[in-house]
C-alpha cells in the first residue's frame, strides 16, 4: 500500500461535480468575502490583541507583529487562492495536500485542520463569553464567576490546575445556538454572518477613529520594550512570539477555501473572497492595535475585554459608545465562531468522502443540504473545550495548527507548478518561486517562536491522529482500495 499515492486533479473535480455528494451552491462573492471577514475579525482583535501587547510585544511590537502575520498570510493567501480556484471542493488544505503530496500527509493536514477549526471555535466562544458577561454586568445582570470561567488553567510554574470554576456556560451556549443555525442551512447562516460582519466592522471603525482622537504618545513609549532577559518577553523575540500567538486571528481566510463547493462561481470568486477579506482585515488589525495601545498603556491591557477598557480610559465623553462596542464585539465574535463551526464539518465531509472517516460524516441532510452529523459532533466537542479551557491555551494551539496548514499549502502550490504545469488555473499566484518559499519561511519562523508546551500539545494531537489513520483510515481509503 502506497501511503503517498495522490488523487488526480481530474478525480477531485469529478468529486466536486458529483450531484449526490454536492453541497448546495448558494454563496456569492459578497458572501465569501464576508465569510472571510467574519472568521478573521474575532477574538484576535477583541481579546488576544491586548494580551499579546501586554505580555509579549508592547505597543509598537503588537503592530509589527500584525504586519509580520499579515505578510505571512498574504503569501499563503496567494497560494490558497490558486489552489481554491483549481480545486473547487470542500476540504481546504486537506484536499490540496491529497492532490500534491499524497494520502498520508493529507491525513496529517486534515487532522491538523480539525485541531485548527475545533479549537478556534472554542477560543472565540471563550472571548465572546467575556464580552457578554461584561455587557450584562453593565445592566446589573451578574453571572457568577464559577459559571462563566474555565475550570482548568495552566502556567509554566504550576502546569495544569483547577481554578474552582464549574464551566464557562455562556461559551457553551453560543456554540449550541450557532450550530443550530448551521444545521438549518448555509444560505441562512450566510445571511446571519453578513449582518454580524456589517455591525462589527462599523463598530471597529468608530473605535479606531475615537482611539486616534484620544491617542496619548506617552502610552507608545517605548515602542518596543527591551527584552526582560527571558526569551519571548518583549524585544524582537517577544514580537515574533506575539505574531505566532495572534496568527490564529487570520484563520478566517482559510475558512473561505472550505466553502469552495458551496460557492456559485468558485473559479472566479474564491480568490476574491480570500484576498479581499485578508487585505481589509490586516488594515483594520493594524489600525485597531495603534488605537488600543495609544489610549491604554500596554501593561494594562492584559484582560479579557481590552477594547472596553480602552473606552473607559477615553473618559465620560465616550461613555455612550461602550455598550455599542460590546455589542460590536459580541457580533464579531459570534460571526467568527459561526465561521469556524461552519468549516469543521466540511473537513469531515471531504475526509469521509475519501473513505478516511466513517461515511456518516459525508452524508448531507435531504432538506437542509448540510452535513448534520459532522455539525452536531463539532458542536459537542467545541462546547466541551470552550467550557473547560482558557483562551490563551486554546489560542496558541490554533496558531501552530494554522501555521502548519499554511506551510503545506505553500509547498503544494509550488510543487504543482512543476508537476502539473499545464493544469488550468483560473487564478495564478504571481512570482510563485518567491511567494511560496517566502510563505513557508514566514510561517515556520513564527512557529519556532511559540512555546515548547504548544509544540508538545501539537505533537500529542498528531500522534492521536496517526493512531486513528493506521487503525481505520488507511484500510478504508477509497483511493488505496481502488489501486490495490
Amino acid at each position: 500500500m502506497n501511503l503517498f499515492r495522490t488523487k488526480s486533479i481530474a478525480s477531485i473535480k469529478a468529486q466536486a461535480a458529483d450531484g449526490e455528494k454536492n453541497l448546495k451552491k448558494t454563496l456569492s462573492r459578497f458572501n465569501l468575502i464576508n465569510l472571510g471577514i467574519g472568521g478573521i475579525i474575532g477574538a484576535g482583535i477583541f481579546s488576544i490583541t491586548g494580551t499579546a501587547a501586554a505580555q509579549y510585544a508592547g505597543p509598537g511590537g503588537i503592530i509589527i507583529a500584525f504586519i509580520i502575520s499579515g505578510i505571512a498570510c498574504g503569501l499563503a493567501g496567494l497560494c490558497y487562492a490558486e489552489m481554491a480556484s483549481m480545486l473547487p471542493i470542500a476540504g481546504s488544505a486537506y484536499t490540496y495536500a491529497y492532490a500534491t503530496i499524497g494520502e498520508f500527509l493529507a491525513w496529517i493536514i486534515g487532522w491538523d485542520l480539525i485541531l485548527e477549526y475545533l479549537f478556534s471555535a472554542s477560543t472565540v466562544a471563550v472571548g465572546w463569553s467575556g464580552y457578554v458577561v461584561s455587557f450584562l454586568k453593565d445592566y446589573d445582570i451578574i453571572i457568577p464567576q464559577a459559571l462563566c470561567s474555565s475550570p482548568v488553567n495552566w502556567t509554566e510554574e504550576q502546569g495544569f490546575y483547577l481554578t474552582g470554576a464549574i464551566l464557562n456556560l455562556p461559551a457553551m451556549a453560543l456554540i449550541a445556538m450557532l450550530s443550530g443555525v448551521l444545521i438549518v442551512g448555509i444560505k441562512e447562516s450566510a445571511g446571519f454572518n453578513n449582518i454580524m460582519v456589517i455591525v462589527k466592522v462599523t463598530i471597529i471603525v468608530v473605535f479606531i477613529v475615537a482611539g486616534l482622537a484620544y491617542l496619548n504618545m506617552d502610552n507608545l513609549t517605548p515602542l518596543i520594550p527591551p527584552n526582560t532577559g527571558k526569551f519571548g518577553e518583549y524585544g524582537w523575540s517577544g514580537i515574533f512570539r506575539a505574531s505566532g500567538i495572534i496568527f490564529f486571528a487570520y484563520i478566517g481566510f482559510d475558512a473561505v477555501s472550505t466553502a469552495a463547493q458551496e460557492a456559485k462561481n468558485p473559479q472566479k470568486d474564491m480568490a476574491h473572497g480570500i484576498l479581499i477579506s485578508l487585505a481589509i482585515c490586516t488594515f483594520l488589525y493594524i489600525m485597531f492595535s495603534l488605537a488600543l495601545t495609544g489610549v491604554v498603556y500596554y501593561k494594562e491591557l492584559n484582560n479579557s475585554a481590552p477594547a472596553a477598557y480602552a473606552v473607559d480610559k477615553m473618559g465620560a465623553a465616550m461613555e455612550w459608545f461602550k455598550p455599542f462596542l460590546k455589542i460590536g464585539a459580541i457580533a464579531g465574535l459570534s460571526s467568527a465562531t459561526l465561521t469556524m463551526l461552519y468549516s469543521q464539518p466540511r473537513i469531515f465531509h471531504s475526509m469521509a468522502s475519501d473513505g478516511l472517516l466513517p461515511k456518516i460524516f459525508a452524508n448531507v441532510h435531504p432538506k437542509f443540504g448540510t452535513p448534520v452529523f459532522g455539525t452536531v459532533l463539532t458542536c459537542f466537542f467545541a462546547a466541551i473545550i470552550a467550557g473547560t479551557f482558557p483562551i490563551d491555551i486554546l489560542g496558541e494551539l490554533v496558531s501552530i495548527g494554522t501555521l502548519l496548514a499554511f506551510i503545506i499549502v505553500c509547498g503544494g502550490v509550488w510543487y504543482l507548478r512543476r508537476s502539473n504545469p499545464d493544469t488550468e488555473r483560473p487564478f495564478k499566484a504571481p512570482y510563485i518561486n518567491w511567494v511560496a518559499p517566502l510563505g513557508i519561511f514566514a510561517c515556520l519562523l513564527q512557529m519556532v517562536f511559540l512555546k515548547s508546551e504548544t509544540w508538545l500539545r501539537l505533537i500529542v494531537w498528531l500522534i492521536i491522529g496517526l493512531i486513528i489513520y493506521f487503525a481505520y483510515g488507511m484500510k478504508r481509503s477509497k483511493l488505496n482500495q481502488s489501486n490495490d
